[in-house]
């Protein structure tokens, strides 16, 4: 079995410190709008604005550094990452202690949390392709898939639990230790860490800061599979903010109700991540891609039907169970595909402009959901996403056209 399998003692490090981490963001999951609620008393404007510039924001922050990153060994940037993290979050807890805190802080500790979360990304997806062999990377990717949903799933309901009793920094801190710890971990794999890959062209200058975008454009599978993914995410994302006000204002569901209609379904996420390595020995890589990637897009529709009591609530909870384990066996799938189709020498610049991407495309289409919304209603908006999420699959690479020697380039780390 995958689950028992071993990658050996350095991927056993690197995922004990992406799961203390992953837990801690999780359980701060909702802190910042709380904090800036319950302590600010701030109105649904700021909340929003702080909610969006920690994101985009933070996505321009962190485009420098993809070329950054490339260029250097992968552990301490990602050290250094998670003491950014740290000292960002601690600097929180102190303002409040003292009586100085404010929302500017507040977004100034997004804006870092978000640009550090991208640079470490992109380092760690470098350093994973460097650390665990090409026949594993399958294994590696669904083991933390399904730490995401597994924290995911217990997360927000504890710190949501720890904040009425410990008070509003509560999460907060917990978070900030979290990355002190995932830091120890990543120091604790020991060993030394291959020297960056270096292409043969000299290295680029001010051009760097777009050279992930051009590498992702020019390329026949990752281009298609970029816009595939951006783009579902997105639409998913841009509607969570509208069934939140749908179900917990016209639809009258209690914020417990609400909690739970979207925290059962996490399960899913983590059968997926499980069945992705036999779905894949028994059918191929790409038919997985292609049949996952497509059925994740066919549940969203099925929100905008959502009514009050009871058979609304189960009615959510089959739609996101269904949607979550499919996009558990694509997500695992897809981060292995996108590792082995990236050329060693451009990983951590494609993985920066990927997230960039990503992140920015959520912001904008949040914003424009949110005006939709205004118009239409929330029903009619979450239909129009589901309408337009049937149309992604299209965007699926649909043959293999990836060059041979960046599938072969996966280098092995020397034991």
């Amino acid at each position: 079995m995958g689950a028992k399998r071993s990658l050996g003692r350095g991927f056993g490090w690197l995922w004990a410190a992406y799961a203390v981490s992953a837990f801690g963001t999780r359980l701060a999951f909702d802190a910042f709008p709380m904090i800036a609620i319950l302590v600010l008393h701030a109105g649904p404007a700021q909340v929003s604005v702080l909610a969006a510039a920690g994101l985009a924001v933070g996505a321009v922050v962190a485009v420098p550094l993809g070329p950054w990153v490339e260029f250097r060994r992968k552990r301490p940037v990602m050290v250094a990452m998670d003491l950014a993290r740290f000292a960002a979050l601690m600097s929180l807890p102190a303002a409040y202690a003292l009586g100085r805190l404010g929302l500017a802080q507040l977004v100034v500790v997004s804006v870092i949390v978000a640009a550090a979360d991208i640079a470490f990304r992109a380092a760690g997806g470098a350093y994973l392709k460097a650390l665990v062999p090409p026949r594993d990377l399958l294994v590696a990717n669904g083991r933390f898939e399904s730490t995401t949903w597994t924290t995911t799933l217990i997360g927000p309901p504890l710190g949501t639990t720890a904040i009425g009793l410990l008070g509003p920094m509560a999460t907060v801190v917990a978070d900030a230790v979290s990355y002190l710890l995932s830091a120890a971990g990543i120091r604790a794999i020991g060993g030394t860490e291959p020297p960056p890959a270096r292409s043969a062209a000299p290295r680029p200058r001010a051009g760097g800061l777009l050279e992930g975008w051009r590498y992702l454009l020019a390329h026949p599978t990752l281009r298609p599979l970029l816009f595939h993914t951006v783009l579902v995410n997105a639409l998913i994302m841009a509607t969570a903010p509208l069934l939140a006000v749908l179900m917990l204002g016209r639809l009258g569901f209690a914020p417990w109700q609400y909690g739970l209609a979207f925290a059962v379904p996490c399960v899913g996420g983590m059968i997926g991540s499980r069945l992705a390595r036999p779905l894949v020995a028994r059918f191929g890589q790409r038919k997985v891609m292609l049949t996952s990637g497509t059925l994740r897009a066919c549940w969203s529709l099925g929100l905008a039907f959502v009514g009050p009591g009871a058979a609304g609530m189960l009615l959510v909870m089959a739609v996101e169970l269904g949607l979550i384990t499919c996009t558990g066996v694509f997500n695992t799938v897809y981060a292995t595909y996108r590792l082995e189709h990236t050329a060693t020498d451009q990983v951590a610049r494609a993985l920066s402009a990927w997230t960039v991407t990503a992140k920015a495309a959520t912001a904008a289409l949040t914003g424009l959901w949110g005006l939709l919304a205004g118009i239409t209603g929330p029903r009619t908006a979450i239909a129009l996403a589901g309408l337009l999420l049937l149309a992604t699959p299209f965007l699926l690479p649909r043959r293999d056209n990836a060059p041979s020697r960046e599938r072969e380039s996966a280098p092995v780390l020397p034991t």
